[in-house]
């Protein structure tokens, strides 16, 4: 088993600062001390409403979300967190647009950094499509700690995956 998997594309120096966590197993007690409790949006109905409390805050009323779930179909193992769908018909000589955006199920108890970090990220590509530096720009707009979370999660499924779960 690969300990770096989901660390890929992280600068040596700082895989070497997390190795003794992995190697010692003491990661999750790291993690438990950073990061306490799991959020408490378990439902569809409870992520539609944080995700929309996030577009609302940072991207305004423009767009609208008509579908935010968890999704156990959402292979974390492929890197893929979260997904965003932006599907356009054409109706009655009318355009009408449906977005959605969907999460892993893993992440229905995690704690509330992660999730915002994955919401906010699939909130972003409605707006930038492509990984630039807009993307992330926005992304770091709507969670200043973005970048930090994202590490931290990927030390989360890194410890998931070695030990199984934290939080209940």
């Amino acid at each position: 088993m690969d300990p770096f998997k989901y660390l890929s594309g992280y600068p040596a120096d700082l895989l070497a600062q997390v190795e003794p966590l992995i190697t010692a197993n003491t990661l999750g007690d790291w993690l438990l001390r950073k990061y306490p409790e799991a959020h408490s949006f378990r439902t569809d109905g409870a992520l539609y409403d944080y995700a929309t409390e996030l577009k609302k805050n940072y991207l305004g009323k423009g767009l609208v979300l008509n579908r935010v779930q968890y999704d156990n179909k959402i292979q974390v193992i492929k890197h893929a967190l979260g997904q965003h769908h932006f599907i356009a018909r054409a109706h009655g000589g009318k355009l009408k647009s449906a977005n959605e955006i969907r999460i892993a199920s893993v992440f229905r108890v995690a704690p509330e950094a992660f999730l915002k970090m994955i919401v906010v990220h699939e909130l972003a590509h409605f707006r930038e499509k492509e990984h630039n530096k807009a993307f992330y720009q926005l992304c770091r707009h709507m969670e200043p700690d973005y970048h930090q979370h994202e590490f931290d999660l990927r030390l989360y499924l890194t410890h998931l995956e070695r030990n199984g779960a934290l939080y209940r």
